[in-house]
């Protein structure tokens, strides 16, 4: 994930959107029970939490995907691990 937008989540006062979402009532009440225990103020904290750590490890991986085949079309076209390792350390110095 690029700087910017790694600062962008990590703002606090970035603007949020309401929805509705159906999960089961049991859930809720765990949640509900869970939240302050890991110290949340209360359970949508904890779901917005829980969706950001999913989506976070989503992108990694799916960025991480794009990366790798990249480099694997970059060696079938002649680009030695040598150039390779140096175009990553140079791009991820920044």
């Amino acid at each position: 994930m690029k700087i910017t937008a790694l600062k962008q989540r990590l703002d606090k006062n970035r603007p949020m959107t309401a929805i509705t979402i159906r999960m089961p009532e049991d859930v809720i009440e765990d949640l509900k029970r869970i939240a302050p225990l890991l110290g949340f103020s209360g359970y949508q904290p904890l779901i917005r939490t829980y969706i950001g750590q999913g989506l976070r490890a989503d992108l990694e991986r799916l960025e991480g995907d794009t990366v790798a085949a990249l480099i694997a079309s970059l060696k079938r076209h002649g680009v030695s691990d040598e150039v390779l390792r140096e175009a990553l350390l140079e791009a991820t110095k920044r």
